[in-house]
């Protein structure tokens, strides 16, 4: 433990000039964008095709939840 304490204690704080982001960061930002978008098109399909198939008559309704009025 006193090892530790010790590196925690000698190990200077960086300055800002010293930390940066980078293009690595910046790329695994826009995969991240990217993966978003595909998760928010691949869910507005299967919505779709979900409200396509209750149209049909594909779920049967004694499943479905009550509607309060």
């Amino acid at each position: 433990m006193l090892p530790l304490l010790l590196t925690l204690a000698t190990d200077p704080v960086p300055t800002d000039n010293n930390v940066k982001a980078g293009w690595t960061a910046f790329a695994v930002f826009l995969l991240l964008l990217a993966a978003v978008g595909v998760l928010g098109w691949s869910f507005s399909r299967q919505l779709k095709k979900v409200k396509k198939a209750s149209e049909e008559g594909v779920y049967d309704e004694s499943d479905a939840p009550h509607k309060h009025v």
